[in-house]
């Protein structure tokens, strides 16, 4: 059997393949230039934001841990403030940065 075979049918009555369905390394590697390109993006604006603001950001979003994201609790816990001002914090930050992106786009 490979990959290429008809496994089936859809809705529609067009054939499946096992890669449909698994997708292919392709997907995969433009999936991971994408997110590469976006946090490239986000590493060249992060100087647009205050102290706290970075932090609340490049810890959410795991920009200083290999991509390992942190809760806002986590993060709160951290900075010795409250889940909900984190909140705040990074609302206010990501605000700046679509405006900076939007700026960036005209």
């Amino acid at each position: 059997m490979s990959l290429h075979d008809p496994i089936g049918t859809d809705k529609e009555g067009n054939e499946i393949t096992l890669i449909d369905i698994l997708g292919s390394e392709t997907d995969d590697v433009i999936k991971e230039v994408d997110l590469k390109i976006e946090k490239s993006k986000i590493y060249r604006n992060l100087d647009i934001l205050d102290d706290r603001e970075k932090e609340v950001v490049v810890g959410r979003f795991g920009l200083d841990t290999g991509g390992e994201e942190r809760t806002q609790r986590e993060i709160a816990k951290e900075l010795g403030i409250s889940r909900s001002y984190v909140s705040r914090i990074e609302k206010r930050a990501l605000m700046k940065l679509y405006h900076e992106f939007y700026k960036a786009k005209r």
